[in-house]
């Protein structure tokens, strides 16, 4: 992966350096890095495999969107009055010729040799075209200089007090999270890619260890940038090596050969980013689309459409927390029982009737789960099984209790079977069963009096 500094940052640490000034970013970028690598010593960066498939689709997706859109902005040439406008003419068809002659470069380069990287061909074929045949078009050095020089170690020029630390603490925690979001989903890409497994505790520290020593040199912080990442691994690389030695060029290109860079046409980096967005969209996504379930085709529309409104970050939040929704509402409607009587011997109610549960119970199926039992029409004696069902939360816990007391309040009985241990370690606590058979563990008696008053009674 290659890292660097990102739009889904930048967005992020705008409104701090408009209120604040830059000093603080520098303050706020060694506290997002103290915070990664705490989540990493942690091991929170395997929280990433919280992220569904069709969120990752989204994310692709979107993704090859907005790096389109952005090279659209090149198409675009700055008027007298300071605005913008298309180019046109033979402006347009030569940025438009530049582009197509740099995508088939890098396609036929691919086919050629895997032994050099096809974006580079393409860049110095159609840089040699501009330069030696005189064309007329924008180059990167009509846009700005990129020369530099290497950065000097300094500490942030900002009090060192509570009040500093409760304006940063913010945005911090906002920037470590976007970082980690796009570097481990970036990692998850690549991994599904080359068939590797990735380290997301390692990457989150190594990551938060760069960005504190960035922030103490007046950078900006940084991630993993998909975009670079992507060219990276499709120009051949497969070693972290890789990683450093971008870096190391990147610094020699600012401080040494940036009068060679600024002579690369604008159209062959916008081509390689066009064969990159080509190659980074997931067409599948259109023949699948009528295939998967609705919920999931509608989070790859409501994630693509999120990254190209906001940001990658936002986008993959909000379609974890739709997933994770769609999965509760989904698991709440599977639950049900199976109900077997016990031939009658004494009368019609003296018999056990037994509820076999399916499904899981929690939050979002205690409703359904309530209205599985009728304590009114069932016998003096229920039994209900729980070895095809599983407890997940307080809720499913409160729901067992409040079953316990119906059952209580129409004079009948009720035992639990194959409940979890920790399932009746917390209903022991709260006094609501007892051991019913000390020898025959797990099949327990609902002791209800015990809940609802001081009778402790079984």
């Amino acid at each position: 992966m290659i890292s660097g500094a990102t739009g889904a940052l930048a967005v992020a640490m705008v409104v701090l350096v408009k209120n604040h000034g830059v000093e603080y970013l520098f303050m706020t970028v060694i506290l997002m890095g103290i915070i990664q690598v705490g989540l990493g010593v942690l091991k929170q960066g395997q929280l990433i495999r919280m992220v569904p498939y069709p969120v990752m689709l989204g994310f692709v997706n979107g993704l090859a969107i907005v790096i389109f859109l952005a090279q659209l902005e090149h198409f675009k040439v700055e008027t007298h009055d300071g605005g913008e406008q298309w180019l046109a003419g033979s402006a347009l068809l030569i940025m438009i010729g530049l582009v197509v002659t740099t995508i088939a470069v890098i396609y036929l380069a691919q086919k050629l040799t895997s032994k050099f990287p096809s974006a580079l061909a393409g860049i110095l074929v159609v840089s040699a075209i501009v330069i030696f045949g005189g064309v007329d078009t924008t180059t990167v050095g009509d846009f700005s200089s990129i020369s530099g020089n290497l950065p000097t170690f300094g500490v942030p020029d900002v009090p060192m007090n509570f009040e500093t630390l409760w304006i940063i603490l913010p945005y911090a925690f906002i920037l470590a999270a976007i970082g980690l979001i796009e570097s481990l989903l970036t990692s998850s890409l690549i991994d599904g890619i080359t068939e590797t497994k990735g380290q997301n505790n390692r990457e989150c520290m190594a990551q938060g260890a760069a960005n504190i020593i960035t922030g103490f040199f007046g950078g900006m912080g940084g991630c993993a940038t998909i975009g670079q990442s992507l060219i990276n691994m499709k120009s051949g690389a497969r070693l972290r090596i890789s990683g450093t030695v971008a870096a190391l060029l990147l610094l020699a290109y600012i401080v040494v050969a940036s009068p060679l860079i600024e002579l690369i046409p604008i159209a062959a980096l916008v081509g390689v980013m066009v064969f990159l967005v080509i190659g980074t969209f997931a067409w599948s996504s259109f023949r699948i689309i009528r295939k998967i379930p609705v919920s999931d085709a509608f989070v790859i529309i409501l994630v693509s459409a999120i990254t190209v409104a906001t940001n990658l970050a936002v986008a993959v939040i909000i379609g974890v927390i739709v997933s994770a929704l769609v999965f509760a509402w989904n698991a709440a409607r599977s639950i049900y029982v199976v109900a077997e009587d016990e031939n009658p011997e004494d009368g019609e109610q003296s018999f056990r009737r037994t509820y076999t549960l399916h499904g899981q119970l929690f939050f979002a199926s205690i409703s359904s789960f309530r209205d599985l039992f009728n304590p009114v029409t069932d016998p003096n004696e229920v039994v209900i099984d729980f070895q095809y069902s599983r407890v997940w939360d307080h809720s499913g816990m409160e729901a067992i209790v409040e079953l316990a007391q119906r059952y209580d309040r129409a004079d009948q009985q009720l035992h639990l079977l194959h409940l979890s241990a920790n399932c009746q370690r917390i209903l022991e606590k709260a006094n609501v069963i007892v051991d019913s058979d000390p020898g025959n563990d797990p099949s327990y008696r609902v002791t209800v009096s015990g809940v609802g008053g001081t009778d402790g009674g079984h």
